[in-house]
Parts: C-alpha cells; structure tokens; sequence
C-alpha cells in the first residue's frame, strides 16, 4: 500500500470508526507461567452501532472490554478509540479520554453508596467540569422512571432500580460510546428485560456506539452484530 493511499485511508477510517482493534494480545504472568488471555484479537466498530461480544466463561470477554476501554493494557496490538492511539496516552490521558467519550454498565452497578441517585448520575457532569449537571441529570433520572427515588441511595433501592440509576449515568454527557459488561447478570429476567429495552431505547434516542459482553442471547440478538471469542481468539465477526 502506498504511504498516500496509508494516509487516505487513516483519514477515512477517523470518520467512519469509533473503535479499531489490531493485533491486540493480553498474556498475565501466573505460578504456573505465563497465561495468554487474548491473541491476535482484530476488529472495527463503526459510528452508531450496537455489538455483541459473546463466547464461552474465560474466553476473554471482559478482558477485551477492558483493553478497548482503557482500563487495562495490551500485551501487544493497538487500540484506537475516537481516533486516538490508546497505546500513546499515560492514565491520566486514557481517564480524560473516558470521561468525555465514554459511559459504563457494569453487572455490579458500580453506584456509590454514599451518593443518592440523583448524585451519581451527575457525577460525570461533574468530573468533566460541564454545566448543567443537575438539570440534565433531573432529565435522566426521570427518563428511566425514577424521578420519585432520586433522593434514594442504593441500599434504599432494587436491583433493577440500581441498574437504572446506573444507565442514567452512563449516557449522562452524553458519550460518544457506551460499553456494558453483562448488565442483566444480577437481575431477574422480567427485570432484565425491561433494562434491556430502556437500554436500547436510551441508546436509539442517543446515537451512542454500543459494545456490550453478555451470555445473554436475546441481549446478543438486539445488537446489529456479534463478536465471538474463543480460548481467547475471534472466531467470528458476522454482520
């Protein structure tokens, strides 16, 4: 390939990708050795699409998530997200970087226990230094339907109301990406539905990128595409 056709291309893909894995790897040294958890690991994500990453337990589901989000660091291979190297930015620039383009849901809920709901959906507002925290947050805490428990702290609240707080927060900014890690793992499935559907709805009335790690298949199936991991490799990237 020639160095124009490099830089035309590089151009073209800062407009059309959010996401862009090459070669990524993640090996951990262990007593028994050195432990390879992802290999060889390659993909795009484009602007306003929903993907899956689905595989078996210890596939490296969470681990990818993990390194696509900057919160862990690859062996080898490369990670551009909104068009900037991850691999070239210290941990004070890939959490600047996360606060401005990025929203999580975590199985846990990840709340803080000593903010009430409506605190810890402004909390992004806030760390980002934006305006407006309180009314955009009043907005969302309404949206999810919890606008009667805003002045409620997670232990006062369900699961399924915890897990709605903690969409809130993650689309407060808005981002330009939202990643998920299993976020119906700790509901009933009548209570995961329904966050399923805010979560598609809240993301569909956004246009937030959405890349999500589930063992769930009707979660899988309302993405656009799939990503299929195994002993730590892609196996499959259907459209």
């Amino acid at each position: 390939m020639s160095e124009q056709t490099s830089g035309q291309k590089e151009a073209q893909n800062g407009e059309q990708y959010i996401v862009q894995a090459e070669g990524l790897g993640k090996q951990v040294q262990t007593g028994r050795g050195l432990l390879t958890i992802l290999e060889g690991v390659s993909f795009v994500v484009m602007r306003g699409e929903s993907v899956a990453i689905v595989g078996a337990s210890g596939s490296g589901k969470t681990t990818l998530l993990g390194l696509l989000a900057g919160l862990d660091q690859a062996t080898n291979g490369t990670v551009h997200l909104a068009g900037q190297s991850l691999g070239s930015l210290d941990e004070d620039g890939r959490a600047r970087l996360r606060r401005r383009q990025i929203g999580f849901v975590f199985q846990n809920f990840q709340l803080l226990s000593g903010l009430t709901a409506l605190e810890n959906v402004m909390l992004p507002w806030e760390l980002a230094g934006l305006p407006g925290a309180r009314a955009a947050a009043d907005t969302l805490i309404e949206r999810v339907g919890l606008k009667h428990r805003a002045d409620h702290y997670p232990r006062q609240l369900s699961g399924g109301e915890q897990q709605r707080v903690a969409l809130a927060r993650a689309f407060a900014g808005p981002p330009q990406l939202l990643f998920a890690d299993e976020p119906t793992g700790n509901l009933d499935s009548a209570t995961g539905q329904e966050i399923i559907n805010l979560l598609f709805e809240l993301n569909r009335e956004q246009g937030t990128t959405l890349i999500l790690v589930t063992h769930d298949d009707a979660l899988a199936q309302r993405c656009q595409r799939r990503l299929t991991l195994a002993g730590g490799r892609l196996i499959s990237t259907p459209s």
